[in-house]
Formats: C-alpha cells, structure tokens, sequence
C-alpha cells in the first residue's frame, strides 16, 4: 500500500480514535518535532514506561520506540539518556543496554519538582523527548486508558517538561505527557479519555501506537540529515520480545506476550515495513 506521507504510515490501523486529532496538527507534525530536535546539539532526555497497574507490569509500547529514537540521535552526534522511574526501570534497561538511564523517583510534587530542577541543572538537556509516559490529568492523578487512577505507579516526570522549551510528546491515547496541548478537544473525541494529559510538550506527536510515533520520528530524522538511521522489522521486534522477557505485558490484555497494544508481531511490523519502503522511495 502506498502512503504520501509518514503521518499516514504512523496513524494507519487505528483502533482507538487516536487519528481525529490530526486535523488539530499541523499536516507536517512529524516533521516539525525532528526540525526541533535537529536544530538544537547537546544532550536529549528520552522519557519512557507505562505501568499497567493491572497486570502488575510496564507495557511492550514505549520502550523499543525511545531506544530507536536514542540510538538515532547518538548516530547524529547528540548525546542521550533514558528517564523513567522504579516500575519500568528493568524493562527499559532491557532495551537501552549500557545507555546512561535515569531513574526519576516516586515522590511528592515538591520533591519531584526539585529533582526536575537538579536534573536540568546537571545534564542541561537540549531536547526532551516523552514516548508512551502516563501524563497527570486536571484531577492530579495518573489514569490509565480505562479511566484508572495508576497514581502510585508513576513517578510525576511531568515536572521535567514544565521547565523546559524544547520538548516532544508521543503518545497514542490522550493520556500521555504532551497531550495536554490538545486537552480542550479530546474529551469531545470518540474513544479518548474525558479526563486527558495536561502536561504540555512543545511538538506533539500522535500515532495508532507509540512505538510506530517513535519510529516515524527515526525517518524524518534519516530523511532530513541523509542517514539511514531506522531499525531493521527484525530488530523492532527483538525489542519487543526483550521488553516481555524483562517482565512487560501487552498494554490491552494485560498478558506476558510479544504483542503491542492489540497487534500480534506480524501486524506491528507493518509500520516499519512500511516507513522503510517511504524512505526508500524518498532516496
């Protein structure tokens, strides 16, 4: 099937709505998150984990897509660390090998805002970049895609992105940090959450799966510096089936198989496939 563009590639297949956004996007989305990302050199935080509070472990969605992200930047010479907290630390390690990660802890807003502070202060991030990652909603909770309060479970990184003027956000549900930038219209879509993200990022990046939104980044980002940056379907899915080996479930079912949300690994690889025939056809 042919696509005209990567934000057709990344929001193809969609099974909760997520696409009505796009018309409150600009047509290039994706191309504007990875102009910014380009246009500034240093460091990039790469923010990941969601925890399904249900299944008692983080998701297979998040992760593969902030490691292909992470390892294109490095490829074009920025330097790169994961965040996330103690709930999908293993998972996220699963992936990301010896990267630098950053365990953000499980506090009050004060402390939380302070370690934000610390944070920024010590690595001075150029970029920050949120793929898949709970966002607090109007209430100051965290809630899952069911409507369940997972505030325990989530460390509140969202102070990271308050100070910050360089930021992305990928998410594919409404309850992700960066959907706060469209909070005034997703309680009115179909599918999406009444109660959105309120946390703000500078780009917003949506996609029927968080991994594909990652992955639809790596192209642009290969497309506008030269580079083949975007990982094999092969190593996609090596991704995936390391995240479920470290202990993370599919995020719908709950259950400990090499799905990501709701598609098999024949499925998920069509995105890929996909953006590699895209780049292909653009060379």
């Amino acid at each position: 099937m042919q696509h005209e563009s990567i934000e057709d590639i990344i929001l193809q297949d969609d099974q909760r709505g997520i696409s009505s956004l796009r018309p409150h996007l600009p047509a290039n989305f994706i191309e504007d998150a990875a102009e910014q990302i380009i246009e500034r050199s240093g460091k990039v935080l790469i923010v990941t984990g969601f925890y399904i509070a249900y299944a008692g472990a983080s998701e297979t969605d998040g992760p593969p897509g902030a490691v292909a992200i992470g390892q294109a930047l490095e490829q074009l010479g920025h330097d790169v660390a994961y965040v996330t907290d103690k709930w999908s630390l293993g998972v996220v390690k699963a992936v990301a090998g010896d990267a630098e990660i950053i365990e953000f802890p499980v506090a009050t807003h004060f402390e939380s805002a302070q370690f934000a502070n610390e944070l920024t202060a010590a690595h001075r991030p150029a970029s920050l970049i949120s793929i898949e990652r709970a966002g607090l909603v109007g209430d100051g909770t965290y809630r899952n895609w069911k409507g369940e309060d997972i505030s325990k479970f989530n460390a509140k990184i969202d102070h990271l992105f308050d100070q910050h003027p360089y930021s992305v956000g990928i998410g594919d549900g409404g309850n992700e940090i960066g959907m706060g930038n469209l909070r005034e219209v997703i309680p009115g879509t179909p599918k999406l959450p009444d109660n959105p993200c309120v946390t703000t990022t500078t780009k917003l990046v949506i996609a029927s799966t968080s991994n594909w939104g990652g992955y639809g980044l790596v192209a642009q980002l290969g497309l506008m510096t030269g580079n083949d940056l975007l990982p094999s379907v092969e190593q996609g899915y090596d991704w995936v089936k390391r995240t479920v080996e470290a202990g993370a479930v599919e995020g719908m079912s709950g259950e400990a198989k090499d799905w990501v949300d709701n598609r098999d690994p024949e499925a998920d690889a069509m995105c890929l496939r996909d953006l590699h025939e895209f780049v292909a056809a653009q060379s």
